[in-house]
């Protein structure tokens, strides 16, 4: 893996497979120490929308986030996902998580998210395959941070080309701006920059490791 000085986007793991079931049994989940532990809950209330300045710090400042939603590629455009979840859902449910990799600087887990949307009586459930890429400098402290988190719905790994990641990208280099005036997001502001990151990996298609060359 790379060193921690790394940019985020070094720290990617691809996931592609046959199947897309991954629906967690947590009873089959497995342990984790009390660190990594703490890190599991943090991001679970993230997900479930309780953000805070110190959840948000789970990541490092040249952070990226990936979803078939979202790739924000900075800390500071990651508070304003995170701190802008309950202005659109009511309510956000952990149905339940299993934790199926518990690397060294890697934990892979399925998990089971119910989303209950504002002013619309619909509710959704979501399972999926989330990848925390963990910041060598910080695995085994009492404060874990993420280098690359990744949120996967489908067997299809993300290409990261075409319209569809355009609107991802954009939706994210935009949303924390917007959200510009909220303190919790204000307090990331100097956590965002080119100087922070590399150009996005490009990959033949969704089922590909295979990087393409944009240059």
């Amino acid at each position: 893996m790379p060193s921690s000085n790394a940019p985020g986007e070094q720290f990617e793991v691809r996931q592609t497979g046959e199947s897309a079931d991954w629906k967690p049994d947590p009873s089959k989940s497995i342990p984790l120490p009390p660190n990594r532990q703490r890190l599991m809950d943090d991001v679970i209330a993230l997900y479930s929308c309780q953000p805070t300045v110190e959840r948000v710090k789970r990541y490092t400042a040249d952070c990226v986030y990936d979803d078939q939603f979202v790739y924000a590629n900075d800390r500071y455009k990651m508070a304003g996902q995170w701190f802008g979840l309950p202005m659109l859902f009511n309510k956000s449910e952990n149905v339940g998580y299993q934790v199926v990799k518990n690397d060294p600087e890697l934990i892979q887990f399925y998990n089971e998210q119910t989303w209950t949307f504002k002013g619309i009586p619909k509710t959704t459930t979501i399972n999926a395959l989330v990848s925390l890429s963990l910041d060598p400098a910080t695995k085994d402290s009492d404060f874990v941070q993420i280098k690359y988190h990744k949120d996967q719905a489908n067997e299809k790994d993300y290409s990261h080309k075409g319209i569809g990641f355009y609107f991802k990208k954009w939706q994210a280099d935009h949303v924390s701006d917007w959200m510009d005036k909220t303190p919790e997001v204000q307090m990331f502001k100097e956590d965002s920059g080119d100087h922070l990151h590399e150009d996005v990996k490009v990959y033949k298609d969704g089922m590909s490791k295979e990087q393409v060359d944009t240059k």
